[in-house]
């Protein structure tokens, strides 16, 4: 067994880690809740699921909850103020402000709540009020580990203001670990903002390396220090490896593409509570982390 002492933050400040993936289904809450498990038999650590959209990790950490709602300014028009001079509509680029010759109409699922229609109001006719757009949830389902989940409420586009919200829901743990939405859009770029390394997982597969490139960008343009997890791997990496030679990130860590591990996954169980010598693996990974971003390992 690996010296689980080793895992201890020793007074640092806090490790942010992000786990993204260019695209869905590559297995990056397989990763992030295998990793915040092994952390959390020796330390304190937080798992944060930023996929606001699709949150799964509480399957793997159920859990009694406490629960926070999440609200966006939107703005509310006094209708015997407003002379319908159009200049809110105009303003809007997301059409959640029509002027009409009856008032005027709002259409608050597309706002985004940046409110410059209430600043450019001449009459002082806007003003804002706040709307549920989704929820935090917090849990302790282990002594060591706690679990915030940022869930969006059906139909609304804001993941982004609910991704925030989960991610000022963390306390003082020494670990963080982020698991982002795959893809690479406005949702994984809140989630990766201010974290100190992202853990990029992938598949050897043609797709799964055209996202990775996607990401690997993605996390190169805002500065976050990357490294790589194939996962599912068939033994035929090569193509993956040379990639990320190439681009000078490290191969943190290979899942095969294994029965066993394909078995307690679908019974919604974690692999390294179920298999001692993943948490060994983990553990390394979390190692491996830290000499990424120059902390002591």
């Amino acid at each position: 067994m690996y010296e689980r002492a080793a895992l201890e933050n020793n007074g640092d400040k806090t490790l942010k880690l992000a786990v993204a993936s260019g695209k869905g289904g590559s297995g990056k809450s397989t990763v992030a809740a295998n990793l915040a498990y092994a952390i959390s038999l020796s330390g304190n650590v937080t798992l944060v699921d930023c996929d606001v959209e699709e949150p799964n990790l509480h399957l793997y950490f159920p859990s009694t909850t406490e629960e926070q709602v999440v609200t966006t300014p939107v703005p509310v028009v006094d209708d015997e103020r407003c002379t319908q001079c159009g200049r809110c509509g105009e303003f809007c680029r997301y059409g959640a402000l029509a002027v009409t010759g009856n008032g005027v109409l709002t259409f608050l699922e597309m706002c985004h709540s940046c409110g410059g229609c209430m600043l450019i109001c001449p009459e002082g006719a806007i003003h804002e009020v706040e709307r549920p757009i989704g929820r935090v949830t917090t849990a302790h389902p282990l002594p060591r580990l706690t679990l915030i989940t940022g869930i969006l409420n059906e139909g609304e586009v804001l993941s982004p203001r609910v991704i925030r919200a989960a991610k000022e829901a963390v306390g003082a743990d020494p670990v963080i670990i982020y698991d982002s939405s795959p893809g690479t859009a406005c949702p994984v770029i809140e989630t990766l903002e201010g974290c100190d390394a992202c853990i990029l997982v992938t598949e050897s597969t043609p797709f799964g390396l055209h996202d990775l490139r996607l990401a690997v960008e993605v996390a190169g343009t805002l500065g976050v220090p990357a490294g790589v997890i194939i996962n599912r791997s068939d033994g035929k990496d090569a193509e993956t490896r040379a990639f990320c030679d190439e681009h000078g990130l490290p191969v943190l860590m290979t899942i095969p593409f294994d029965r066993g591990i394909a078995s307690l996954q679908g019974r919604g169980e974690l692999f390294s509570r179920a298999m001692p010598e993943w948490q060994e693996a983990f553990g390394d990974l979390y190692r491996k982390c830290r000499a990424l971003v120059g902390r002591p390992v």
